[in-house]
């Protein structure tokens, strides 16, 4: 019955699990929960463990997880799971296999850019590669759990990885775990419940290791003492946007558990959390979706909106391309560029070591992006972003921080008529026009590579309040956190 090939040693890196569908063949469906082949969930076994696995204790070791998986879930799998290995440099291989060379898409690079995340002088796909590619440990898809290793010759496996993978199985064979949402913050919460879900039922079970089960060890190497976030050699906002599943994921499934226990989790895949503001205020679950924030086009023939069409844009026609940010990666954006000046831990509590909320992103309501080419020079890109707030004073919270952000980068003021209009310039990365409309409870920022192009791109809102800009000053300095405190895992 085993499919399993290898055993593997873990690193502590940052990041681990990634889960998407799968199918394969059964197991009796009449077998008592606990119970998975041959092995029990309280088996003990005799061989040592500290010199790494063979692979038929390998075989023992995964059937006894995932007969415990299914007593701490109190669900039963239907089909086998396999187990493979792989080394960094054949995940890396992987990972960039088929693309080409590699380079974004003008919508994504746009995207990102404008949100502050990764640079105009970066390509995002590469941003992403090099981030999964140094930190990932291991992931499922398609009936398969495959572990990452740094070290082929010293081969052992950890606990809290397996367990966390075999939960991305039981999931895809009950529930299914195909993401509904195509766009940023939607995926990120749906991540949230999946991983969530993965990291409560690890967390349960490795507090019956020991009095009452024999377990395999927990072999996660903790990073370099006193190394910060800041001080990591990744992209920290696109760390930050694609960890709010293990960090507000946890706390969310637990607050389900304790409405309803297991039935309100198992209710909740059918009707996933729709925006991160659910995974991180977990009382808005439910009720409280995002509001659809629309972005009407009023450029002029010079700029065109990128569409859904090969052509990324280039021609007409074509449906407009549009993406919501959401509040994680808002919060992620004023972190990775100076303006929340407090621990991302503080707040934190025993089931999450991070905390996402802050009063500049906590009023978030919806939001969407839409990215523009020059129709002369499709490497000129713009963007118009509209994000909608709880109240006023949500809105204004917000423009202050983007403000602060702004002086950050070394904005400066331009003056001008038709709202605030700003220039990051050109010796930073991020360089640029920015202009920023606030109205009520909307905040509306428009990009483009030079002042005169934002009125090209969307002319100024004759009814946008601008009264209470304030002059941008310098922020305070990033605060860090220990590495050390960081859930090893990877939004998929």
């Amino acid at each position: 019955m085993s499919r399993v090939r290898l055993v593997v040693v873990l690193a502590l890196v940052v990041l681990s699990g990634c889960a998407v569908p799968g199918d394969s063949g059964g197991f009796d469906t009449d077998r008592d929960l606990g119970y998975v082949g041959d092995y029990a969930h309280d088996d003990v076994f005799d061989f040592d463990t500290s010199d790494g696995l063979t692979e038929a204790q390998l075989e023992a070791v995964t059937y006894r997880s995932m007969a415990r998986v299914e007593v701490v879930r109190g669900l039963k799998y239907e089909h086998d799971v396999d187990v493979e290995v792989v080394t960094r440099s054949e995940y890396r291989d992987r990972r960039t296999a088929g693309d080409g060379t590699g380079n974004a898409s003008a919508f994504r690079n746009e995207l990102w850019r404008g949100a502050f995340v990764v640079d105009g002088e970066t390509d995002v796909d590469r941003a992403f590669d090099d981030l999964y590619g140094d930190s990932v440990l291991g992931y499922y898809v398609n009936d398969r759990i495959v572990i990452v290793t740094d070290d082929a010759e010293d081969v052992r496996i950890d606990r809290r990885t397996l367990v966390h993978e075999l939960t991305h199985a039981l999931q895809d064979q009950r529930f299914g775990i195909a993401r509904e949402s195509e766009t940023i913050d939607g995926v990120r919460a749906e991540n949230g419940l999946i991983e969530g879900e993965a990291n409560d039922v690890t967390r349960r079970y490795n507090r019956r290791c020991g009095a009452e089960w024999q377990c395999l060890p927990a072999n996660r190497s903790s990073t370099a003492a006193g190394e910060t976030l800041a001080e990591r050699s990744f992209n920290v906002g696109l760390f930050l946007s694609i960890y709010v599943p293990y960090a507000e994921g946890p706390p969310f499934v637990a607050e389900l558990h304790d409405r309803g226990g297991w039935d309100a989790v198992d209710r909740a895949h059918d009707e996933p959390p729709r925006s991160t503001a659910q995974l991180i205020h977990p009382e808005r679950y439910p009720d409280t979706t995002p509001v659809d924030v629309d972005v009407s086009d009023r450029s002029s023939d010079d700029w065109r909106l990128v569409t859904e069409n090969p052509d990324d844009g280039a021609a007409a026609g074509g449906e407009p391309r549009t993406e919501t940010i959401g509040e994680a990666t808002l919060f992620a954006t004023l972190w990775a560029n100076g303006v929340i000046d407090r621990p991302l831990a503080e707040g934190a509590t025993a089931r999450s070591p991070y905390n996402y909320s802050h009063p500049a992103t906590t009023g978030w309501a919806g939001d969407s992006l839409r990215v523009y080419r020059n129709a002369d020079d499709p490497d000129r890109t713009g963007h118009v972003w509209r994000l909608a707030w709880e109240s006023r004073a949500d809105a204004a919270a917000f423009a202050d921080a983007y403000r602060r952000l702004l002086a950050n980068r070394g904005a400066e003021r331009v003056d001008a008529a038709d709202g605030e209009r700003y220039r990051i310039p050109d010796d930073d990365p991020f360089a640029g026009a920015y202009r920023l409309s606030v109205t009520d409870e909307t905040v509306e920022i428009v990009g483009a590579p030079t002042v005169d192009d934002l009125a090209a791109i969307r002319p100024a809102d004759s009814t946008t309040n601008s009264s209470r800009a304030a002059a941008i000053t310098a922020s305070p300095e990033t605060a860090t956190i220990s590495a050390t405190t960081a859930h090893t895992s990877a939004d998929g």
